[in-house]
């Protein structure tokens, strides 16, 4: 996997800016959603869809396409506008988020939108999902990867422990998970409601192979899953550092945008930031 090159680095942050645009469009147009964590994890789909993983828009059944589980479902708009602009479905129902009778809910629907590997919400469920599709990887001989991202907030879930045991235990070294971690849920800062550290530390005793990266650099990101993808006989967990509400200013690190809605006034500010 070559590096990135200065001007493919460009591409690559000219389009997160245009798919952060399109994110912010949909939930205020919705006027209900999670954009801070849709925010936070788009640079991490961007590096996969753009430059990782083997899918096809055309062909998004073939059965040796890679995988991806969002386990943090409620980032779905992120998801969404990424799938939009590969082609996996018409841009146009980016408009109908949240709408009744929508392909694109507030939530994941893998019976519903084409591109949607795993229904997903119930936070701490994914990596399990992600386990089976690998472990079934393994079972075909097939060479197609399973990417899961989960979000920080969600593993205090226990079930994410009891998969990650799992994972180790049967060497899924076709397994990737990323882990967005932005610092904040729901209820506040991880660190007041329930601590995550020492969070490398965790992991690498959960038997992963455990990188920290930048979760905003594409070079950081593709180097990490290049060291995934030739790393053996354990499945790889790259702690992400993000940002909520990565790109707009009067959004980023605050807890209020969780699970808001922009208003006309803050979705135009935001939008001009965005486009600057």
């Amino acid at each position: 996997m070559p590096a990135i090159s200065a001007a493919a680095n460009e591409e690559l942050r000219l389009k997160a800016k245009k798919l952060r645009q399109d994110v912010l469009t949909m939930v205020h147009q919705a006027g209900s959603g999670h954009p801070g964590g849709a925010l936070s994890v788009l640079d991490i789909l961007v590096i996969l869809y753009y430059k990782v993983m083997r899918v096809d828009p055309h062909n998004y059944r073939d059965p040796q396409r890679d995988r991806l589980v969002l386990s943090k479902g409620h980032a779905c708009p992120a998801l969404y506008a990424v799938l939009a602009d590969k082609g996996f479905f018409p841009a146009r129902h980016l408009k109908t988020l949240r709408r009744l009778g929508s392909p694109l809910q507030g939530h994941p629907d893998m019976h519903k939108t084409p591109g949607v590997e795993m229904s997903t919400g119930s936070l701490g469920q994914g990596l399990s999902v992600a386990n089976g599709m690998a472990l079934a990887a393994r079972l075909d001989k097939s060479p197609r990867r399973v990417y899961a991202i989960m979000g920080d907030g969600e593993i205090q879930e226990g079930q994410i422990w009891e998969a990650a045991m799992t994972a180790a235990h049967y060497c899924l070294d076709n397994l990737t998970a990323f882990l967005d971690y932005n610092g904040l849920q729901i209820d506040g800062w991880t660190r007041d409601v329930k601590t995550l550290e020492p969070i490398v530390e965790k992991w690498r005793a959960f038997g992963w192979h455990t990188l920290e990266v930048d979760g905003h650099d594409y070079a950081s990101l593709l180097e990490a899953i290049r060291r995934a993808q030739v790393n053996k006989g354990a499945p790889t967990m790259i702690i992400a550092h993000t940002v909520k509400g990565k790109g707009v200013s009067f959004m980023e690190n605050q807890i209020n945008w969780h699970g808001r809605a922009p208003d006309a006034a803050e979705y135009a500010r935001a939008l001009k930031e965005l486009k600057n």
